[in-house]
């Protein structure tokens, strides 16, 4: 399984990297928007994004590749500091599977992505 971290802190992304190379996960790509995500997206079969990112944001991400017939089904999980359940809400009726509140721990991190695929 491939997966595609998206999140505009270098940080951020190296943190999850390194996380989920930890729960047995080493086939990833990285992208710091969505914009450029989407330039990734070949070979793509799950998405960790960030909400907040200049360019495009990862709401807009998640909508746009629920648009497309080719990712309309792909697993993404939002990883963000937006923890309001309205914006909790909005994310999920615009397709992403599963939210995570930073920051979190590597267990919530696998307990997500282990919810999100028995749920495919």
């Amino acid at each position: 399984m491939k997966i595609l971290v998206v999140d505009d802190s270098l940080t951020m992304r190296r943190i999850l990297k390194t996380t989920l190379r930890r729960l047995g996960y080493d086939n990833f790509d990285e992208a710091p928007d969505g914009a450029v995500a989407l330039t990734k997206m070949e070979g793509i079969d799950f998405v960790i994004t960030d909400w907040n990112m200049p360019n495009m944001d990862g709401l807009t991400l998640v909508t746009t590749l629920r648009k497309d017939p080719v990712y309309k089904k792909i697993p993404i999980i939002m990883v963000t500091t937006e923890a309001g359940r309205e914006d909790i809400i909005e994310a999920i009726k615009n397709g992403v599977n599963n939210y995570i509140v930073k920051p979190f721990t590597p267990e919530i991190l696998k307990q997500k992505i282990d919810q999100t695929l028995q749920k495919l």
